[in-house]
């Protein structure tokens, strides 16, 4: 009888790249002659024998550990600098990239999953979405399902617990843990904090406008839901035009209800044409009354916000609410223009009175109001080329009644100015400012006011035009004028006989 046994040692069947030798278990076999008889002879044969050699025959190595694994080789991963406390050097430390948005590449604050699976941070895919307008994920490119604002986005309340262990675990090189993110608000919320607000009194509605106005300024997901609730903006709307007609709500402990609500408004930006048109209508000019009272007020962010909410209303008012414009609305405006208030009201100040002057009486009613002086000192101080080109074209529209054309013409700088900015700025400003000349050369062109145009260099500068490259229309309005102060001209060094029709 035969029996084998295989008796393994654990560290010989290893094979290693740092060992030239593979080995084998030892085989031990136990071998029984008649097992019953007195004389018993058992025979164990050891045999070990080395199989292969990689190179040459060295010594017989240690066999390797057991525990000792292949290294793998570490991802790269997103690294950071921050500054070690009480140290004057800045120390790298690795952030999971999991915690990482794609769009910002910053740690997640507020992470959100969208449909394709993928987590953003809530301000960046929103900034993504709503902001500029993208429809596919920015990983994946395929589309996202963004039917509904409100719940597209699935809050990854997991990977936010992380990321704020994460930062608490790494306090000491200086990582702030950051705190956990409000909710968004929803619609029905904001609907229930409004039917509140309507039936309380003096004192609880500026709370009210106060919890509003901190929802408002919450995030952009809070401002977007505001923006396209129904009923916010004619609740903010209503709220002006009573208490700027109502004495009793501008003594409050807070701000006036009237500036809350035109501080709201202004930011939510609200762009929808149907909801102006709505606001204005059920308003008539009573909510326009109310700006320029406003207006009339020491607080330059309320001018400023009320010159930005009339220039959203003038924009898509119809022809017959534009007419009902008196000149203390055009005073106010003007005003604002002359005092400064901020570039931004400035701007707004400028494209009433551009969009109102066409319709009506209100070129008169804009003159009147003292806007010639105003718009020529703007010209001389001004450098910025879009605030240029919308002051050239209210003097356009100006110079299209006589009495624009005598301010212009009474001014000192008039006509120097508007000839000044002709090939200096844009196109469109040297299109505004031929049409500029070309009415008081057809309209008043006095024989000294063409004598003045002579000495202030405009000859010169409407014969520059007709060698540069300029809209043909733009050409021929500059033809036009030498021609048709030909005979006033003709004598003129810088203007060439063929310009006025001489041979």
């Amino acid at each position: 009888m035969c029996i084998i046994h295989y008796l393994y040692f654990p560290c010989f069947d290893f094979i290693s790249p740092f060992n030239p030798y593979i080995y084998k278990p030892q085989l031990t076999i136990s071998k029984t002659i008649n097992k019953n008889s007195s004389t018993s002879k058992t025979f164990k044969l050891f045999y070990f024998k080395n199989l292969q050699t990689l190179q040459t025959k060295r010594p017989h190595p240690p066999p390797p550990p057991l525990n000792k694994q292949k290294k793998k080789k570490k991802k790269k991963k997103s690294t950071i600098k921050l500054p070690k406390k009480k140290m004057d050097h800045n120390e790298e430390i690795d952030v999971p990239p999991f915690f990482i948005c794609p769009i910002s590449l910053q740690i997640m604050k507020d992470p959100v999953t969208v449909s394709t699976g993928i987590t953003y941070d809530r301000e960046s895919i929103e900034k993504w979405v709503f902001t500029n307008n993208n429809t596919t994920c920015p990983v994946t490119k395929q589309s996202l399902n963004i039917d509904s604002s409100e719940f597209f986005l699935t809050p990854n309340h997991t990977l936010r617990r992380l990321a704020q262990s994460w930062c608490t675990l790494n306090a000491s090189y200086g990582v702030e843990r950051f705190p956990t993110p409000k909710p968004p608000v929803t619609k029905k919320q904001v609907l229930k904090l409004i039917d509140d607000a309507s039936n309380s009194s003096a004192h609880h509605l500026v709370k009210n406008l106060e919890k509003l106005k901190s929802i408002a300024y919450g995030s952009s997901a809070n401002k977007r839901c505001l923006e396209t609730t129904p009923g916010v903006a004619e609740f903010l709307v209503r709220l002006i035009v009573v208490s700027e007609s109502d004495e009793d709500n501008k003594h409050c402990t807070y701000n006036s209800v009237s500036d809350e609500a035109l501080r709201i408004l202004s930011h939510l930006q609200i762009s929808d044409e149907m909801v102006l048109k709505k606001v204005l209508k059920e308003n008539e000019g009573l909510l326009v009354d109310s700006l320029v009272r406003i207006m009339q007020k020491n607080s330059y962010e309320s001018r400023a916000n009320a010159a930005g909410l009339m220039k959203q209303l003038v924009q898509v008012a119809e022809p017959t609410q534009l007419v009902a414009f008196s000149r203390e609305h055009f005073v106010e405006v003007v005003e604002m223009i002359k005092d400064d208030v901020s570039p931004k009201a400035t701007k707004a100040a400028l494209k009433v009175l551009a969009l109102a002057c066409p319709w009506g009486r209100n070129r008169i009613r804009v003159v009147e109001a003292g806007a010639v002086p105003v718009m020529i000192e703007l010209l001389l101080l001004c450098n910025e080329r879009r605030n240029i080109e919308m002051v050239l074209a209210v003097l356009d529209q100006l110079s299209g009644c006589a009495e624009g054309r005598a301010e212009l013409l009474g001014h000192a700088a008039g006509l120097a100015v508007v000839s000044k900015k002709i090939l200096r700025v844009s196109h469109f400003a040297t299109e505004r400012g031929i049409k500029i000349l070309y009415a008081i050369s057809k309209y008043s062109g006095s024989p000294s006011v063409v004598q003045e145009m002579v000495q202030l260099g405009v000859v010169t500068k409407l014969c520059l035009v007709l060698q540069v490259d300029c809209e043909a229309k733009t050409k021929e309005k500059a033809r036009e004028i030498l021609k048709m102060h030909a005979k006033a001209w003709k004598n003129s060094p810088c203007a060439p006989a063929h310009v006025f029709g001489f041979d």
